[in-house]
């Protein structure tokens, strides 16, 4: 595994070795090891997976208690995923970072607990899979606009996302519950 800072250097770009042949293809999507040596030594304690059509976005989530790292890929399709620094104390609070992820490029993206989350599904369908290093609580999600102005996303949109009722109701950074 190649594993490099983004834009913004707590947020890693992982990218493993493919191993392919005719019959197909192999790599690894997880090493304890590898990503602790990265930097990344965290314990996973759930897998989601999720499947969404062309032009759905999801996020920006986070938790403002038990907050999440996520280490996510896509297994199916292409989607544009951003990350965004809630941490206060960060030198990058309030700065996006966004990268395309996809079955084909085989790509994954580590946000690190105090980050929001986010995608927005390029291809005709994608499915989106990740591990957390804590629990959902529904009690403690929060969703930051995704539309903000001042976290100054280029998300690639052809036309308007279609987005849940809780991302359309999504607060702007400046009214936003944030880490510390």
């Amino acid at each position: 595994m190649q594993i490099t800072a983004s834009a913004l250097p707590d947020v890693k770009l992982v990218e493993p070795r493919v191993f392919g042949d005719e019959r197909g293809f192999f790599f690894e999507s997880w090493n304890r090891r590898t990503l602790a040596d990265a930097g990344i030594d965290v314990d996973f304690v759930q897998d989601n997976h999720s499947r969404s059509r062309q032009g759905v976005l999801r996020g920006l989530h986070y938790q403002v208690e038990h907050a999440q790292g996520k280490l996510v890929r896509v297994s199916e399709g292409e989607v544009f995923d951003v990350a965004v620094d809630l941490r206060r104390s960060s030198a990058t609070f309030g700065k996006a970072v966004g990268v395309m992820l996809s079955a084909a490029n085989k790509r994954m993206l580590w946000i690190p607990p105090g980050f929001a989350h986010g995608f927005l599904v390029i291809s005709d369908a994608a499915e989106f899979l990740y591990k957390a290093t804590d629990y959902y609580y529904p009690e403690h999600e929060r969703t930051l606009l995704w539309s903000d102005p001042a976290l100054a996303i280029a998300w690639p949109l052809t036309s308007e996302p279609v987005l849940a009722a809780k991302d359309a109701a999504g607060r702007p950074l400046a009214d936003a519950e944030l880490y510390v």
